[in-house]
């Protein structure tokens, strides 16, 4: 569930995926929250430690980021339900006992890559995914596709959910994601940020076939590995800042 009826809107970043240490600085200054890669496809107890600790002195809300290895977790796979289970419990685990001694929660999961759209496609991966969050990860929200499988297999588990769209990816009309690697899969910074002032005033965003569809989202995503990243999250905080969602004091939601 949401807690909100009219939540803020909010940024969110993949981090603690092997970029430089300064550009996972740069970025968490300008996010209000942080998924942090926990050993499947990036991400080591140091990576990790380090984006708690930037996060906590940013005031910057935590997430984790299971994923699997292999393509950096973008690979096509198949994966059971059980596997899924395990991967979730073992990887949001340890970003979570990280987290209790910086003094910090974990505040939602979002997985990566192909598990992410594996979870979307397949309704047993999403209800196992919602299930052990909600059974060994209480109070931690899931962050899915706006109107898809997680989000209802989040309701169903009485978790929060945050719907998410993609300021860096390219759309297909039905919402769907054009695959990396295929034509107009990443856009450049300025039609990232273009995006952005779009939605703040219309609530749509532009496929690639040049329809547009409505787009109810609480959060957007920059990806830490898209070229310009920090300078997209700087100047989507500032339009975020302007419009009347966001919370003056910038704390995450």
């Amino acid at each position: 569930m949401n807690r909100e009826e009219n939540p803020p809107i909010r940024l969110n970043c993949d981090l603690g995926e092997g970029e430089a240490p300064e550009r996972t600085a740069s970025l968490m200054a300008s996010v209000h929250r942080v998924n942090v890669a926990c050993g499947g496809h990036a991400g080591d107890r140091e990576s990790m430690e380090r984006c708690l600790r930037l996060a906590r002195d940013h005031g910057v809300a935590v997430g984790a980021h299971p994923g699997l290895p292999g393509q950096h977790g973008r690979a096509p796979t198949r994966i059971e339900p059980a596997a899924l289970t395990t991967l979730v419990l073992d990887q949001v685990g340890r970003l979570a006992g990280l987290a209790r001694r910086e003094g910090e929660s974990l505040r939602h999961v979002k997985l990566h890559g192909s598990l992410y759209h594996a979870a979307e496609r397949e309704d047993g991966l999403a209800r196992a995914l919602a299930e052990t969050v909600a059974s060994q990860f209480p109070g931690t929200a899931l962050v899915g596709l706006p109107e898809g499988r997680v989000a209802r297999a989040a309701k169903s588990a009485g978790l929060e959910f945050l719907a998410e769209g993609f300021l860096d990816r390219g759309y297909r009309p039905d919402g769907s994601l054009v695959p990396r690697g295929e034509p107009e899969d990443l856009l450049d910074p300025a039609a990232a940020v273009a995006r952005l002032r779009h939605w703040i005033r219309s609530g749509t965003v532009r496929a690639v076939d040049g329809s547009s569809m409505a787009l109810k989202v609480v959060t957007w995503c920059v990806h830490s590995d898209t070229a310009g990243a920090p300078e997209i999250a700087a100047a989507c905080r500032v339009l975020l800042a302007r419009s009347p969602g966001e919370h003056s004091d910038g704390a995450p939601a």
